[in-house]
């Protein structure tokens, strides 16, 4: 059955020529199960005229807070809708939303809106690819809006690239699946670390691994879509959670990364231990540059302290601990003994010897083992969807706990 069945979707149409798929999209939407109505800018009325979103829907079509019939509310549009869809979202109107500015009647709806809002960009590729344009993107998605991802082809300038409006029925898909995300970690806090350490050697080096963090911000950003609150630990790396939501507390070295987890832990239901967290440090920091000289270097390297396991021995009855485990060889031997010694309730493995795996990519490929050696294999997927998978096992874990 749809979810899209008896939800009310509000379709604002800005002033692009891919508003001619909005078109579509309402009509598409309507086969879905949805109530539609729409509004649009005026500029968006020289591609398409009101007459035919009215026919279609039925009702209205407001492009105006104020017309001859009075004062339109932008506040009762923004409360009768189970979610907005911008479709499509031009550039200017992508900058307003990231600025607050309610100069048209889809602003000022966006800006009352209690909804889900989605948005669909559309532009030409050398607008999207401006630094502007990501700076807005990053804002409005920031506010918890969900960008329904652009297409790449030809485009009415003439160029060839990124920026046109997703296909009708790729926004239904997308709005579809967003309306049927669970919450099912609502009232839940989730602590998750992710990213690399840097352990200094001196005041400009430092050791440190491949870990772009990617795999827990994207646990993050899941746990915080199915309702969780979460706090994220993350060590030095470039990447970060688009939901503002999601409390951030960055480290650099494994010391300050086993302080953050101590002092957060005991307040938290979940523990999901994604970091790559250096296992040595320099037992001596240089306090000044290390210069090169005619022989070799010798450092001494000591032990950090061991964070999931510290974690583990004051794990109380009422919570659970997940760790990870990236392998080269005899995986699931290692990442067996991992789960027992460090108390854990299941561990996350994956391999480097698996193509597709491990640090900087877009996907992963995992394999869960709880405490009593139980396996569950997944195949290759996106991090997002593998965030997902690790969520759904985990609340297969707290519901055997009831």
């Amino acid at each position: 059955m749809s979810t899209l069945i008896n939800k009310k979707v509000l379709v604002a149409v800005t002033g692009s020529i891919a508003a001619y798929k909005s078109v579509v999209l309402v009509r598409d939407l309507q086969k879905a199960g949805a109530e539609v109505r729409v509004i649009m800018t005026p500029s968006a009325t020289h591609f398409v005229s009101t007459l035919t979103f009215s026919t279609l829907t039925h009702q209205p079509v407001y492009t105006d807070i104020i017309s001859e019939d009075g004062w339109n509310s932008h506040v009762e549009l923004g409360l009768w809708a189970d979610c907005m869809v911008i479709a499509p979202c031009t550039a200017n109107t992508l900058s307003g939303m990231a600025t607050g500015r309610a100069d048209s009647i889809v602003l000022a709806v966006y800006l009352s809106a209690k909804c889900p809002v989605y948005y669909a960009p559309a532009m030409d590729r050398d607008m999207w690819k401006h630094p502007s344009t990501s700076h807005n993107r990053d804002t409005v998605r920031g506010f918890g809006n969900k960008e329904i991802p652009v297409g790449d082809g030809f485009l009415a300038s003439g160029l060839t690239g990124e920026g046109r409006m997703a296909e009708p029925a790729d926004i239904v898909n997308f709005v579809s699946k967003q309306l049927s995300t669970k919450t099912d970690l609502a009232g839940k806090s989730v602590l998750i670390t992710a990213g690399p350490t840097r352990e200094a050697l001196d005041p400009v080096r430092f050791i440190s691994n491949k870990s772009t963090g990617k795999m827990g911000i994207a646990i993050a950003e899941a746990a915080a879509s199915r309702g969780a609150s979460v706090t994220l630990v993350l060590g030095p790396t470039s990447i970060k959670p688009v939901n503002n939501k999601i409390q951030v507390v960055n480290v650099s070295s494994a010391d300050e990364m086993y302080q953050a987890c101590i002092t957060a832990y005991p307040t938290h239901d979940i523990g999901i231990m994604t970091a790559a967290v250096a296992d040595y440090r320099p037992a001596d920091i240089a306090t000044q540059k290390i210069k090169k000289k005619d022989d070799d270097l010798t450092i001494d390297l000591e032990r950090t302290q061991d964070i999931a396991k510290a974690l583990g021995s004051t794990k109380q009855a009422n919570q659970i601990l997940v760790g990870f485990a990236l392998e080269t060889q005899n995986g699931i031997e290692n990442a067996k003994k991992k789960v027992v010694k460090k108390n854990f309730d299941f561990i996350v493995l994956n391999s480097l010897t698996d193509k597709g795996a491990g640090f900087a990519g877009d996907t992963n490929k995992i394999t869960i083992i709880n405490a009593v050696g139980d396996q569950e294999a997944y195949d290759l997927k996106s991090k997002t969807d593998v965030a997902h998978d690790i969520l759904n096992y985990l609340i297969k874990n707290i519901s055997k706990r009831k």
